[in-house]
């Protein structure tokens, strides 16, 4: 997109060199060389901000990925955590209906 907008600008260059005078043309290509060269300027601004934004959304799915990854690992924990406790109940029924049994 910039690079068309740097194109057009020369393109009128050699329009107003094409239409005006030799010293206005001159003129005319050093004013749209000018406004080639602030197009570019814009367009690495905009392309350096584009590359930070980048950055920011890397670093900020980074972070969503630690703390899924931190809520997965507690969520494990919690369910082992219940498993063995109901492990530990099931074994603790099972020698209380193996007493009752042998009475």
């Amino acid at each position: 997109m910039n690079a068309k907008i740097a194109v057009a600008a020369v393109l009128a260059a050699l329009a107003l060199a094409g239409c005006a005078k030799k010293e206005e043309a001159a003129e005319a290509a050093s004013d749209s060389a000018a406004a080639a060269g602030e197009a570019m300027d814009a367009a690495q601004d905009a392309a350096g901000q584009a590359v930070d934004a980048a950055g920011d959304a890397a670093a900020a799915a980074g972070d969503a990925t630690a703390a899924a990854g931190a809520a997965a690992a507690d969520a494990t924990a919690e369910a082992a955590s219940d498993a063995t406790q109901a492990t530990g109940e099931a074994i603790e029924n099972t020698g209380e209906a193996v007493q009752d049994a042998a009475k």
